[in-house]
């Protein structure tokens, strides 16, 4: 009896042992991935591999892996035979300068990073777990597209991985980041997404390749001029910024999520800043010319106002006529837009308005306040505008402005003409603190416009000129209740930490509904 026992403890210890080598090996497997070849190859294209990219973003040595030993399970077309612990993504979470974060890296290596339904597994898992504890999720995408092999099990996953998209939106921030191709039903994951990033000549995002372009059009066109990340940051405006290379990219990640709260129950991040709140800002008080016609760069606004001049830009290639991006105030984080009079004279044209719309709704729904700058003589005209659908489109950013509840603060700089006067933040749409500088001008629209119309082509200079003395300024706005002061610009930094610290507890009561039907 006692021989026997030993023989059975010795036959569990060797079975323990065995188990422990498998496991090692299966970690080994997995960590190569789909092997050194294949790795110097993915070096050789100058891009990272899923794990290295993984240890550059997240704080070193808090990154927590999940579901390493998942492999896919097909077995038609030979699949059987070639299994790879942790499939062909890398998923799990770890810090970002110290807070918790959510990622998936699609590991191209390994069966070219397609989509299996274990790898659609293991990206829903981290998605739910992050809404579960209210944290961003960020999505590394170097993705061949569906596994052919697996069929419609591979568009069931994009499918599972869409419906988590649009339930977290609004929950917990998601950030795209395309680091290689991504094509096909991929493409619509990071267009669900918060924000989609790029880097420059090696990530592709198109619904259909060159090949099947040519085939159905005849138009030649090569992948970096159909869906590089020249086309999406300054053409289709599908993708927010571009960065040089991975390495920049992800670093310049790690700087973004320093501005964004963690979910949609946390406020805007704040951090000690050495830049006195109340600081007069002089340069302010002569950054707009004398001449209402001559262009100037709000960006000199911004950078003044802002904490430390330390403005993330985005979208700084797309719609240049309209500023938008994260900036600090004492510390915390507030969304800024402004028109840009070196653009298209600052004029809000459709690629603006859409621009501006889908910011100012990321800024409410995670609690972020928003500061306008204006200086707008109009909605841009032109036959083309019109076909285009600028009335629906320009509704869009009326409906954001006007649907929001975070703190609003506008700063009228020069013009407000017309109806783009009332889209920007107006006091009408329930902007909490509205300011006019002396050079303020709030009127239906220009004064030879106004004149020609008023006296049916027939104007003077004279009467030109009284229009402007009637409405080239601030009073006519500032005598209705329409903005709150006029103030010396010197002094724009300081009224508006002001009126944040005021703004920091606002309630905002909303009628009832399942949900809006805004202009899409």
């Amino acid at each position: 009896a006692s021989s026997l026992r030993r023989y059975c403890s010795t036959q569990s210890a060797l079975q323990t042992l065995k188990v422990r080598q498998k496991i090692d090996e299966k970690r080994e497997a997995a960590l190569l991935g789909g092997g050194q070849k294949r790795i110097d190859a993915q070096h050789r294209k100058g891009k990272l591999t899923a794990r290295e990219r993984i240890n550059v973003l997240l704080d070193p040595g808090t990154f927590v892996e999940y579901d390493m030993f998942m492999e896919h399970t097909c077995t038609d077309f030979g699949m059987e035979k070639e299994k790879i612990p942790g499939d062909s993504v890398v998923t799990g979470h770890g810090l970002i300068n110290g807070r918790r974060t959510y990622v998936f890296s699609q590991d191209f290596t390994v069966f070219g990073g397609s989509l299996s339904m274990a790898h659609a597994k293991k990206i829903c898992k981290i998605m739910d777990q992050a809404v579960l504890v209210g944290a961003p999720v960020i999505g590394l995408n170097d993705s061949g597209g569906a596994r052919i092999q697996e069929g419609v099990e591979s568009l069931a996953g994009y499918a599972d991985i869409f419906q988590r998209n649009v339930t977290s939106s609004g929950v917990v921030p998601q950030i795209s980041m395309v680091m290689g191709p991504c094509a096909g039903g991929a493409v619509y994951s990071p267009a669900l997404t918060d924000w989609t990033f790029m880097v420059k000549d090696t990530s592709y995002l198109f619904i259909t390749g060159p090949d099947v372009v040519k085939t159905v059009t005849g138009e030649e066109v090569t992948q970096e001029e159909l869906g590089g990340a020249k086309t999406h940051t300054t053409v289709s405006g599908v993708a927010h910024k571009s960065f040089e290379n991975d390495i920049d990219a992800l670093l310049q990640l790690r700087t973004f999520m320093g501005y964004i709260p963690q979910s949609n129950r946390d406020p805007a991040p704040i951090r000690p800043s050495d830049d006195p709140w109340d600081r007069h800002v002089p340069g302010l008080n002569t950054v707009v010319p004398l001449e209402s016609t001559s262009a100037y760069d709000m960006m000199d606004v911004i950078l003044g106002v802002v904490d430390e001049r330390e403005f993330y830009e985005m979208m700084p290639l797309y719609a240049k006529n309209l500023v938008t991006g994260f900036a600090r105030m004492a510390g915390r984080t507030v969304g800024i837009i402004g028109n840009n009079p070196k653009h298209a004279a600052g004029c809000l044209d459709i690629n603006a308005s859409v621009k501006g719309a889908r910011f100012v709704r990321f800024c409410d729904a995670f609690n972020i306040p928003i500061i306008t700058f204006e200086d707008v003589p109009g909605f841009l005209p032109g036959t083309a505008q019109e076909y285009g659908g600028i009335i629906r489109h320009g509704a869009k950013l009326l409906y954001a402005y006007a649907e929001a509840t975070v703190p609003k603060i506008t700063v009228i700089t020069r013009k407000a003409y017309g109806g783009a006067y009332d889209v920007m933040s107006s006091k009408h749409l329930r902007g909490d603190t509205n300011y006019a500088w002396p050079t303020a001008e709030v009127a239906v629209m220009g004064s030879k416009g106004a004149v020609s119309i008023i006296f049916r082509g027939k104007g003077s200079v004279e009467q030109e000129q009284e229009y402007v003395d009637k409405f080239g300024n601030p009073f006519p706005a500032a005598v209705r209740g329409y903005v709150d002061d006029i103030i010396e610009p010197a002094t724009t930094r300081k009224r508006i930490c002001e009126d944040l610290e005021l703004l920091t507890n606002k309630k905002v009561e909303q009628p009832w509904k399942k949900h809006a039907n805004m202009p899409l």
